[in-house]
């Protein structure tokens, strides 16, 4: 998931000069970095997960997830539409180091919406879904994530977090602790606007950030936080950035918009 993935599909939509329309899933984009972004309290977000791609017998982060029930995960469909031995752990905070809330498990199946295209990230379906080996015990460092009302649209500028182990300077290493940043959404009207995202923004798709102050320290798959009702629901699965980087002006960080696909995350988890 570490090599950079040219979407030719994509580029033949856009003005070639014009990188800053392309997109890029956004662990392949060099510049991916936090702004404004800061180390998470341990454990704020019990149902953050990391999931791992194995070789010979070390694992490696790979991309984030959520856990929606004790038994199932979800991500980016481009995070496991690859032929990899995956696991996901549960609970961690510093990926370098056994704290003892760690939940490490074995995927049993994978499951990527059907209508998933890889040479066409922009047309949406970047969603999939994991079924563990094993059910999650759930406790004060794992704990399941609130998914909003099917259909549900947030308003612009609501307050949402990302959040993940991405790089933290430009070409420099994978974050080892769990990071958040602000990143509030912005509407489809605005984001799909031709001097923002253009046509490339379907309504299945979520804006966030896009100003001085975004970042994407989150890894694809990871969660967008929103806040609603007192709590957090995760309203978006990070699915990809501009080809400039994360912080690039008026292209924000566009995610998997969960509301769309309630039916769907339903049907496959029961």
């Amino acid at each position: 998931m570490l090599k950079i993935i040219l979407l030719s599909a994509l580029t033949g939509l856009v003005l070639a000069e014009d990188l800053s329309l392309q997109p890029r899933y956004l662990e392949d984009v060099p510049q991916t970095r936090v702004v404004g972004g800061r180390e998470a309290r341990p454990h704020a977000w019990p149902w953050q997960v990391s999931l791992q791609i194995g070789s010979g017998r070390s694992f490696s982060h790979t991309c984030g997830g959520s856990l929606i029930k004790t038994g199932w995960v979800m991500t980016a469909a481009h995070c496991v539409d690859r032929s990899n031995t995956y696991r996901v752990v549960l609970g961690a905070h510093n990926l370098n180091t056994a704290e003892g809330t760690e939940q490490i498990m074995n995927v049993r199946q994978i499951f990527i919406h059907p209508q998933w295209n890889s040479r066409n990230v922009g047309e949406g379906f970047d969603i999939a879904l994991i079924e563990l080996s094993t059910e999650a015990t759930l406790n004060s460092a794992v704990q399941l994530a609130a998914l909003p009302p099917s259909g549900q649209i947030l308003p612009n500028k609501s307050r949402c977090i990302v959040t993940g182990w991405g790089r933290t300077s430009t070409n420099g290493p994978l974050s080892n602790v769990l990071k958040q940043a602000s990143l509030p959404s912005v509407d489809q009207e605005t984001c799909s606007r031709p001097d923002w995202w253009g046509s490339f923004i379907k309504t299945t798709l979520i804006c966030a950030g896009g100003g001085s102050n975004s970042g994407c320290n989150g890894d694809s798959g990871g969660p967008l936080n929103c806040r609603g009702d007192g709590k957090y629901y995760v309203h978006g699965v990070a699915s990809f950035v501009s080809a400039l980087g994360c912080n690039t002006f008026q292209k924000p960080t566009v995610f998997t918009r969960v509301s769309a696909y309630i039916s769907w995350i339903n049907s496959i988890t029961g």
